[in-house]
């Protein structure tokens, strides 16, 4: 479990249509994180977006696109997220991540 105090958040930008193993990516990340114990995850669905290509991607009502931007947002420890990067590129494939030092606190409970 994650304690407050120094901490790593790490920004995966992906696209909804990418495959990893013909599975959306951001779901093969997510359960990668989720069975290699990571302290949160969170996925975002965005409603419009550009990547590298620069091409812009949104959702209208009359056509359902399946290149929408997808955000993974992960708090862990350093030590942690350095194990994981390598399957976690692996799995991103030609996506964005970003990594940060951040600062937590986790509220005690009453």
């Amino acid at each position: 479990m994650l304690a407050s105090g120094k901490a790593v958040k790490v920004t995966l930008y992906l696209s909804d249509g990418a495959k990893h193993h013909g599975v959306p990516v951001y779901t093969s990340i997510l359960d990668f994180l989720f069975h290699s114990g990571i302290a949160g995850a969170t996925v975002v669905k965005g409603v419009a977006g550009f990547g590298s290509r620069h091409r812009m991607h949104s959702a209208h009502i009359l056509e359902i696109s399946d290149h929408l931007p997808i955000k993974i947002e992960i708090l862990e420890t350093r030590e942690k997220i350095e194990a994981l990067l390598p399957e976690i590129e692996r799995r991103a494939g030609s996506g964005i991540i970003e990594i940060q030092d951040t600062t937590i606190r986790i509220p005690a409970k009453t």
